[in-house]
This record gives C-alpha cells, structure tokens and sequence, in this order.
C-alpha cells in the first residue's frame, strides 16, 4: 500500500513540475520585451521579443511594431506576418529590401482607410523557413515516394531546401497558443477573430492560407501574396498544387466570417503562378465567395521581391482592414 501510494505521489509531483514549467514559459515572456533602438523606421515603434520560447517549435525572434497613435487607453486589430526580419528596414535585410510595413501602415491609419491595428512580425529561421511554412495536412496526404521527392529536391538550389520535416501544424501551435496569448496580455488589442488576421508571401502566403483554414475560429483572413503554389522548385508534373487545392475545398470556412486576398506577378518565380488562377477562383466561388470577401489579383511584369509587393501591400491592409 505504502508503494502505492509513494507511486502516486511521483505521478502527481512529475505532473505538477510539467504545468508549472508551462506556466513558466508564460512567465518567461514577460521579461524579454524591449524596444529596439538599432531599426530605421519612418514611424512607430518597435518592441522585441528576442528569443520567444516554445513548446512547438525553436525559439525565434518576435518583433512588435506600434503605431504613433498606440495607447493602452484604444484597443487595436493584429497583423500576424511572416518573414518578421524582411518586413521594416532594408539595412538589417539579407537582400537590401523591405516591405516598408511602417511606412504603409502609418499613412492609412492617418488617410483613416484602415482600422487601428498593430503588427506582429514573426521571424523566419534558416533552413527551417520551408519546413515550418509548408502546409502539413496537404503534405501528409501526398504518398510516401512524393514526400520523399519533396524532401530532396534541389531543381533549383544546389542544396536542400527542407533541412527538417513538415512540421507547420506545430508551427501554428506556436503562433496561437503561445504568440497570441502573449500578444492580447501584453498589448491593448481585440483578441476576437474580427480583428486577427495573418499575411505573408511566397511560402509565407501558404502558410498564411493554411493558418485560417486550420484556425477559423482565430483568424478572420489572410492576405497570401505571391503564394508559392507549387510548395517547391520543381514545376514539371508536381502533384503539391492539386493537394492544396483539394484541401481547400474541403476545408474552406465559411463566406459570412473570412476574407482571403491572393494575388501574383507575372516575372521571375511570379511567372509559374498565373496558371493556378482558375483553380483557386473554383475553390472560393464554388462556395459563394464573391469580390467582398475574396481577392486574387495579377500585377503584370511584377516580379517575386520585397520591392514588389511594398508596391501592393496597402490594397489588401485595405481589403482585411477596412473601417466599417
């Protein structure tokens, strides 16, 4: 009985010692949130969560941009987007170029076009930007001998584009049970799905796409810019295309609730892309989506970079956020 008992007491101290380590993480957040000083921005400001802990997936660097007009005083939309280190200043930018987030977001709050909003910019880590961006359900769905092919291609790159396993189910995890959490605690925000959104492009547009369709009850729409629809560099006979388009159709939330904005350029890696167009106009007109709640636009001789889409990023702030 005595063993028993010792037995149980283990249990609950093992079980114990595990929710107060999550509690920690919770904890935790609260210490490492600065301003950083070393950014060029035209506007707002910038706080920063160096090493942001997870359960999910390897700590990365969150960066919160707030407008002039924040006060803790005038509750605000949130902006999740991806690809955090490329969105603000060009110096700190692996390609010199930027989204000029700042700069866009700033005049349409003062032109009043958009709702008071902050921005939630999520860095990306190299080598495992594809693994945490690739959509894992229409993954798992493809069979074994296509994972595999997935895993090692390299049409493009001399070296592997996935360094680990799909794992953006984990990802997400990370974004709304830990992000999120911390976001609507720590910031004077609207944590209801009417005011949360997601955005990003390329691979960033996938996975943007895949948060809402897998979190509808978080995320009230997603702006997918220069979506990466073929997953990979491989373009001739590539089954990743269908997959996603099959798992939209059967996963689609519903028209009342979201708005999904997607859009292309027609130049460099842009150029495999308007061949998807009927595809994904099917998928959400088939369902009832019309021009209020859906978007999938061309921009002709648009090529895949920064510089292009800071040409076009107010259209679907403007789209996601307008003031009622």
């Amino acid at each position: 009985m005595k063993r028993l008992l010792s037995l149980f007491l283990l249990i609950a101290i093992i079980f114990s010692c595990k929710e107060e380590k999550k509690e920690s993480i919770v904890e935790d957040k609260k210490l490492v949130s600065n301003i950083v000083k070393d950014i060029n921005l035209s506007s707002g400001t910038m706080q920063r969560i160096d090493s942001f802990p997870s359960q999910f997936v390897k700590a990365r660097t969150v960066d919160v941009w707030l407008p002039d007009n924040y006060s803790k005083d005038k509750k605000c939309a949130v902006l999740y987007m991806q690809d955090g280190q490329m969105l603000f200043d060009p110096s700190k930018t692996w390609n010199k170029q930027e989204w000029k987030v700042d700069e866009i977001v700033s005049t349409l709050l003062k032109e009043d076009k958009i709702k008071d909003i902050i921005i939630v910019a999520i860095w990306n880590i190299s080598g495992m930007r594809h693994s945490d961006y690739f959509p894992q359900k229409p993954f798992e769905s493809l069979t074994k001998q296509q994972q595999d092919s997935i895993y090692t291609d390299s049409e493009r790159y001399d070296q592997r584009i996935f360094f680990n396993k799909v794992h953006s189910d984990d990802y997400l995890k990370f974004i709304v049970q830990e992000v999120k959490p911390f976001i609507d605690k720590t910031y004077s925000t609207y944590p209801d799905r009417d005011h949360t959104f997601v955005a990003g492009s390329s691979m960033g547009g996938l996975i943007s796409m895949y948060a809402v369709f897998e979190y509808p009850e978080i995320f009230g729409g997603a702006a997918c810019i220069s979506t990466h629809w073929p997953g990979t560099y491989s373009y001739k006979d590539n089954p990743i295309p269908d997959t996603f388009f099959k798992y939209m159709a059967e996963n689609l939330p519903t028209k009342e609730t979201h708005k999904f904005y997607f859009d292309y350029g027609t130049e460099t890696l842009d150029q495999h892309y308007p061949q998807y167009l009927k595809d994904i106009d099917a998928v959400f007109f088939r369902n009832g989506y019309n021009e209020k709640n859906y978007m999938n636009l061309e921009f002709e001789g648009a090529d895949h970079s920064e510089e292009s889409w800071n040409r076009r990023f107010d259209i679907p702030l403007i789209f996601l956020l307008k003031k009622d």
